[in-house]
């Protein structure tokens, strides 16, 4: 009498490499369906030379509106993420007025007036540049004016 080994746990089904299918079927799904079907065509049969143009039509259509959507979406996320200096960008040539405080009282010592010459960014925030030297965070701005 035979005894036989263990059996490879290999073999198991459970021990496979489980396949996650997809809703959606990109440009490389496309193209691998393709040339599956090239490779197991019949050769005293090949596939009709217009069936194979439309395929490519369609993959090259495919591609492109992937492409599309890929810019379309790039450009959205663009555009609500505004950029502070963008967002405060109409301020330069403007009056802006603001006060100057004390820092240990918080009290208002003076309230300036002041040209925007540029705005910049500081940690997220706009900062405006002012013609008499100073630098201020766009929320400390009092008052705007065209002069």
């Amino acid at each position: 009498m035979t005894t036989t080994g263990a059996i490879d746990s290999s073999y198991y089904l459970d021990s496979q490499k489980t396949r996650t299918p997809s809703a959606t079927l990109d440009k490389d799904d496309f193209l691998q369906i393709l040339m599956v079907q090239l490779q197991n065509q019949d050769p005293t049969s090949p596939m009709d030379d217009s069936k194979f143009v439309d395929q490519m039509t369609s993959f090259t259509n495919l591609e492109q509106v992937m492409n599309i959507s890929e810019a379309v979406q790039s450009l959205a996320g663009n555009q609500t993420v505004m950029s502070p200096v963008l967002q405060y960008s109409h301020m330069i040539d403007k009056q802006v007025t603001y006060n100057e405080y004390n820092l240990d009282t918080g009290e208002i010592t003076d309230t300036i007036t002041s040209k925007v010459t540029a705005v910049t960014q500081k940690d997220g925030y706009a900062v405006l540049e002012l013609e008499n030297g100073k630098s201020i965070y766009a929320d400390a701005v009092t008052k705007v004016s065209n002069e």
